[in-house]
């Protein structure tokens, strides 16, 4: 009988163990530590970690995510001396702690002290139990867990982000940044204790109601930090001293449509970005300011970037986050609107590469009618002969629309697309002519990442929300060319010597207005920043007066004044941007567009301007419309210098640059093709006649629908015409009226459909259809 007993006591000593161990195997697996939540705290932080906003847990706690090393090693000193000295060595529980907690409970018949390490009261955390023995050998578990399962740094790192701090905070970043206005890497001897004590009773030591129990739970452990000469006396007697000073208690408010746009896409607790927190604080309060003058139910959006390293350091998407007057939740910063004028640098810059223009270029701001397309100026005005740089900085709309037109509008879009300004059109369109002017759909953040081409030296780069994130850029134009258009765009369109032309380049600034005023635009370009102007009504409703020179600039020029406000040292490291060697000064003659000799008589207005690449194309024709083309006219003389046919006696060929023709309404008698062109010869005539300015009908487009007043019984309709030679011919519905002139009033009192047609000398006829409601 012995000899089974010994063996039954041998296996008993071999199974038991392995099947406890079997046992805590499958405990572990049954009861896994609950580290994972399924909904997270998340906090969105500035540049220097400042808290921007935070978003809660499913139970209403918000943190701030921190690591060993983004805290104090006065805190961690403070910590785990008063908390758990034996931390680093014990394996999750200290039994001496606890018998000698159990002892002093006992002799003084009250709780004096818990003898929980840290890594127990991390358990308690993660998994809340009831202050009972079942509950405490629960917590003893959790603790084993918490020990084999992490590393002493990971378990610490836990017990930083959730003990809790009074109220919603949980972890000592969010602690620090509320109750004291900084970062826990920046604390004190006398905060860092004070941090270190709060989590032993939250609620009762809350320092921004508590203060004086809070700095006598704090002088305990300074006191305890001297005793365990942990710190040096004198520094404790020091911090005794202090009292328990608070910052406003405030919860993070800043950036919350940039934070929710940030959250939406990220799935980290902390999520850190570029933004310059003072700057965002200054530019929502500017915003708050702005908005008693915006219209009703109107909101704004700022944008500002650095474009040396195109970090975005203020974003704000409304005017007010909390007025659902104003729509203030909707973030206009990434909505998609019509961007008015502001693409039409691009398309110049563009245009200067292609070698189709130079800044000098002449251009023409007549009425042209492209299909059914006829656009006008903001003014309703034209303008006749104009330069690329007058143009653009007089934002005319014609010229534009004739660049584009030789650019080809699909081509534009394409290369606007490809550094990442990705345009929007209606369904099953394409890109056409109208989109220089707003007719598609863009976001300011786009924009702005597309304008810094013009201060990165023709390279467009994407925007940099977070430090991480690499940066990206491609080409969109020359360093010549985006070199002229900031110039132009700064008002230094006239060459300069260098010796004096400014290496740190002014406000550069481009406006926009959307078609029926709902947007108007401002996006700036100075010497470090980027600035994005965006004002209207997020429900795209139309506001009157709403335009981009009237409502955007100034805000554009207090956002500009805001960042200019920098120091002397500041000033001196501002970004220059020197002329590129592809850029240089010349002279050019209209109407040819070129370079002539002086004297020569087809130079009839000089003009100086800026060259990309010595580059001088001759005047851009106007396509598509007879009668435009050709400013240098082949014609033969005879002796008597009257134009003959080629093949005349002792005809001579001469070259005559002349206007186009659509511009002569805006041209002296002198420089008309009549006074410009010899007389013709009588005997031997040319065979070609000469050509005529386009006529166009004015004052109704084709298919519109008009309306009387009301209380109106009719309506006086004033029409005109632009161009055309000689006498007019006017008809309605097809009978003609009594007047010859280039002006008539019709006054319409029956509803219906009409027609009116203008038939000039030439032969040329001009007609519109129209409806009268």
């Amino acid at each position: 009988m012995r000899q089974p007993l010994r063996w039954r006591r041998r296996y008993f000593f071999i199974v038991a163990p392995l099947i406890f161990c079997l046992g805590i195997l499958l405990a572990d697996r049954l009861w896994p530590l609950p580290l994972s939540q399924a909904n997270p705290a998340r906090v969105v932080v500035a540049a220097d970690g400042t808290p921007l906003w935070r978003f809660a847990d499913e139970n209403g706690i918000w943190r701030y995510p921190v690591t060993l090393n983004d805290v104090s090693p006065r805190y961690l000193e403070a910590l785990i001396n008063y908390e758990d000295r034996w931390f680093w060595e014990h394996p999750g529980i200290n039994p001496l702690s606890i018998l000698r907690a159990a002892g002093q409970d006992l002799l003084s018949g009250k709780v004096v002290s818990g003898g929980s390490t840290l890594t127990m009261q991390v358990a308690r955390l993660l998994d809340p139990h009831p202050r009972t023995f079942g509950g405490k050998i629960r917590q003893v578990w959790r603790a084993l867990q918490l020990e084999w399962h992490l590393s002493k740094e990971q378990i610490l790192t836990l017990y930083l982000n959730r003990a809790p701090f009074g109220g919603t905070l949980q972890g000592v970043g969010a602690a620090s940044w509320v109750y004291l206005g900084k970062s826990p890497e920046h604390l004190s001897y006398a905060e860092a204790a004070l941090l270190a004590v709060l989590p032993q009773a939250p609620s009762r030591l809350r320092p921004d109601r508590w203060p004086e129990r809070a700095q006598a739970a704090r002088d305990k452990v300074l006191l305890r930090m001297a005793e365990q000469a942990v710190w040096e006396p004198q520094q404790v007697k020091e911090s005794l001293e202090e009292p328990v000073w608070l910052t406003t208690r405030q919860m993070p408010q800043l950036a919350p449509l940039l934070s929710r746009y940030l959250v939406n896409r990220s799935d980290a607790q902390k999520i850190t970005t570029t933004i310059d927190a003072p700057l965002q604080r200054q530019l929502e309060e500017l915003a708050l300011n702005w908005k008693a003058q915006l219209p009703a139910r109107s909101s704004l959006a700022m944008l500002v970037v650095d474009h040396t390293t195109m970090e975005v350091r203020g974003w704000v998407g409304s005017a007010d986050i909390n007025d659902q007057s104003r729509f203030g939740h909707v973030d206009m910063v990434t909505a998609i609107r019509s961007p008015g004028s502001v693409l039409k640098p691009f398309v110049y810059g563009l245009a200067l590469d292609d070698g189709l223009i130079h800044p000098t270029s002449l251009l023409q701001d007549v009425p042209r009618r492209f299909g059914d397309y006829r656009p006008g100026n903001f003014d309703t005005g034209f303008h006749g002969p104009v330069s690329m740089s007058e143009a653009l900085v007089r934002s005319l709309n014609l010229p534009a629309v004739q660049v584009l037109e030789a650019y080809g509008p699909k081509r534009f879009a394409a290369q606007l697309r490809n550094v990442g300004l990705d345009l929007r059109f209606p369904a099953n369109s394409e890109p056409n002519l109208s989109l220089i002017l707003g007719g598609g759909g863009a976001r300011l953040d786009q924009l702005v990442a597309a304008y810094s081409a013009f201060a990165r030296h023709g390279r467009a780069a994407h925007l940099r929300l977070q430090p991480d994130q690499p940066l990206l850029e491609r080409p969109l134009m020359s360093a010549g060319a985006a070199w002229i258009i900031r110039r132009v765009l700064a008002g230094e369109a006239q060459p300069q010597p260098d010796a004096t032309l400014p290496a740190v380049v002014p406000l550069a600034w481009k406006t926009g207005t959307s078609y029926g005023y709902r947007d108007a635009w401002a996006i700036g370009i100075n010497p470090r920043y980027l600035i994005g102007i965006w004002t209207g009504r997020p429900d795209s409703t139309p506001v009157a007066g709403q335009f981009g020179l009237g409502s955007a600039v100034p805000l554009l020029n207090q956002v500009n004044n805001m960042l200019q406000a920098t120091s002397a040292v500041q000033q001196a490291r501002l970004p220059v941007d020197p002329r590129p060697a592809t850029v240089s000064a010349g002279e050019i003659c209209w109407p040819g567009g070129q370079t002539l000799a002086l004297g020569d008589s087809n130079c009839r207005r000089r003009l100086s301007g800026w060259l990309l690449d010595d580059s001088q194309p001759p005047t851009l024709d106007a396509q598509g419309q007879e009668g435009v083309q050709g400013s240098r006219k082949l014609v033969w003389l005879d002796e008597q210098g009257k134009r003959v046919a080629a093949d005349c006696p002792n005809a001579t060929r001469h070259i005559i640059s002349l206007w186009p023709l659509p511009l002569e309404p805006w041209l002296p008698v002198s420089e008309r093709r009549a006074a410009r062109l010899p007389a013709v010869s009588e005997q031997c005539p040319p065979q070609q006649k000469d050509e005529v300015t386009p006529l166009l009908l004015l004052g109704v487009r084709e298919g519109a629908i008009l309306k009387r007043l009301p209380g109106e019984l009719s309506l006086v309709l004033r029409l005109s015409t632009q161009g055309g030679q000689g006498d007019r011919w006017w008809f309605l519905n097809g009978e003609p009226m009594s007047e010859k002139q280039n002006g008539i009033a019709l006054n319409l009192d029956k509803p219906g459909k009409y027609q009116v047609l203008v038939l000039d000398e030439a032969g040329q006829i001009a007609a519109a259809h129209f409806t009268l409601q």
